[in-house]
């Protein structure tokens, strides 16, 4: 594994000689890890010929002032600003902004409030709207496609509210939209309502599918919006990329590692279902944009395995149970960072002649760190495959590698599987019939 990654990821406690039967031989990882060998080949040529956009998205900078040109925009004289978008078009953005702690349970409202609006909810949307000065709120929708229905609703209400209020005639300086540029000469939906309104526009890639877009702009502009370093996503993610296009072996590029080590446990020992848990809070939308990134691009022709989000030390209290003595039926994936030493610390004095005097001095992350390392022993010993990810300083540079690392993770596994890791045909019988019956009820 190459050591200038900004993480380090163990597969060691997967295997049977480690945790029993119950774990993979070395034999069957080695046979699928050789069976990425055409997947890399696939990358490296997407990259050279630039037909895979986001193989080259590392290096590209040339989209960094309009970045910054629109989130100035967006944050002069504001107090709220809403991010309207869904799926790929909101969940990397959410990952992204809780490296600040957004979304934490430590989270407190700076100015400007910054709200991620993605889940459609009657309620929710009225109540945020209520909650604000709209004379002072700014708006950014995004939608790759430009004619989801979600966000395009949002936005229209929140323009409504605005002209309810007053408002009409200030209209284009409130809002701002993300969306694919026009084909043939013929603007998306959202395009056109943006043009028609005067709101400035950002292009979408269109060669970037939505969930693979964390590191287009998409990405970006929320993170310039939070105060973060939107080059370092990139480096970061060219640390990733380096391996495979050095021509590594497959044994020394960390998601070939990760792609042929799920496919095999599920072919071998049958873990239809990953579970993810992270030791950190600030990684709890990440593993919540993995989630879609895995089963959208893998769940297709029977193929596919369920990705299960969990944080640590909560969820030792709520599923742990299962995960030890339940179904032998899952893969776990463990993040954890570097936290001893870290955090408020329990004076000693309040401790002594006490049912806690094990707490004595102790800071809160010298027992995150105790219980994570506690829950992956525990997994190993009960024969459960576990494999690691330790992140030493979870910071820009560290996410945007880990943002690559399971994005090309994503695409060897549907190379290996014979699926397309790019389309998601089975969803649009859903959206067909939202349409169908939003239209009987008006």
């Amino acid at each position: 594994m190459s050591s200038s990654l900004p993480y380090v990821q163990s597969i060691e406690t997967c295997f049977d000689e480690k945790i029993g039967a119950t774990g993979l031989s070395r034999a069957a990882y080695v046979k699928t890890l050789d069976a990425t060998r055409p997947a890399l080949d696939w990358l490296r040529d997407a990259h050279a010929k630039d037909t895979l956009a986001l193989m080259r998205l590392p290096e590209r900078r040339d989209d960094m002032p309009r970045v910054r040109e629109i989130s100035d925009l967006l944050l002069k004289d504001t107090t709220d600003l809403f991010i309207f978008g869904i799926g790929g078009s909101s969940l990397g953005a959410q990952a992204i902004a809780q490296l600040t702690g957004w979304g934490t349970q430590a989270f407190s409202h700076t100015s400007p409030r910054i709200h991620i609006m993605d889940n459609l909810d009657a309620w929710s949307m009225g109540a945020a709207l209520a909650a604000v000065d709209l004379r002072t709120t700014r708006f950014l929708v995004v939608s790759k496609s430009g004619g989801t229905v979600e966000p395009a609703l949002q936005m229209l209400t929140a323009m409504s509210a605005i002209e309810k209020a007053g408002g009409g005639k200030y209209m284009k300086h409130h809002f701002a939209v993300l969306t694919e540029p026009a084909k043939d000469g013929k603007p998306n939906p959202l395009r056109a309502f943006a043009d028609q309104h005067g709101f400035p526009t950002l292009e979408h890639d269109p060669r970037v599918g939505g969930r693979y877009a964390v590191l287009t702009n998409v990405g970006l502009l929320p993170a310039q919006i939070f105060g973060l370093d939107i080059e370092a996503f990139r480096l970061g993610a060219a640390d990733v990329l380096s391996p495979i296009l050095s021509g590594a072996e497959p044994a020394a590029v960390a998601p070939a590692v990760g792609a042929a080590l799920s496919i095999a446990l599920q072919r071998d020992k049958g873990a239809n279902l990953s579970v993810l848990m992270a030791y950190a809070d600030r990684l709890d939308r990440f593993i919540a944009w993995h989630c879609q990134l895995w089963a959208e691009s893998l769940g297709k022709q029977g193929h596919g395995t369920t990705p299960i989000k969990a944080i640590g030390p909560v969820d030792q209290h709520s599923q742990l149970q299962l995960y030890l003595d339940g179904p032998r039926d899952k893969m776990f994936t463990v993040f954890r960072t570097e936290t001893v030493g870290e955090g408020p610390q329990a004076l000693e004095q309040f401790t002594k002649g006490t049912g806690f005097e094990g707490l004595g001095n102790a800071h809160i992350g010298d027992l995150v760190d105790a219980e994570a390392r506690a829950t992956i022993d525990t997994l190993a010993r009960n024969g459960r495959p576990v494999r690691t990810f330790m992140v030493p300083k979870l910071n820009e540079r560290a996410l945007g590698a880990l943002f690559m690392h399971f994005m090309l993770e994503t695409i060897i596994a549907g190379k290996v599987l014979g699926v397309d890791p790019f389309d998601q045909p089975a969803v649009e019988e859903g959206k067909v019939l939202a349409r169908q019956y939003l239209a009987e009820l008006r």
